[in-house]
């Protein structure tokens, strides 16, 4: 399967989050254009996430710790573990998560 970026709709899964969403079989791909001031409420899922900030700075909190990433950072979330974030700038995040995350579909 070939697929452009360009040619996926962006949904706005929560305000100020528009992802473009990518489903294999066993993982999602989430390219995420997040304006400034959003932010995503402390949540836990069955998902490994990865993240990686491709432009920007993103406040992060995970499992009680927060710090600043800029870009070319990555943050390896565990299953279950809590986590929470907010927007310091306008962003572009990419996150990965295994198993699919079927909220995103």
């Amino acid at each position: 399967m070939h697929i452009h970026l360009s040619e996926i709709e962006p949904k706005e899964i929560m305000p100020g989050y528009h992802g473009k969403m990518v489903h294999g079989e066993t993982m999602t791909l989430a390219f995420w254009e997040v304006e400034q001031g959003a932010t995503v409420p402390e949540h836990q899922h069955v998902n490994e996430q990865i993240m990686h900030v491709l432009e920007g700075r993103f406040e992060f909190t995970v499992a009680g710790k927060t710090r600043v990433y800029l870009a070319g950072d990555i943050v390896v979330i565990p299953t279950d573990t809590p986590h929470s974030g907010r927007a310091l700038t306008a962003c572009k995040l990419m996150d990965a998560f295994s198993p699919v995350r079927e909220a995103y579909k």
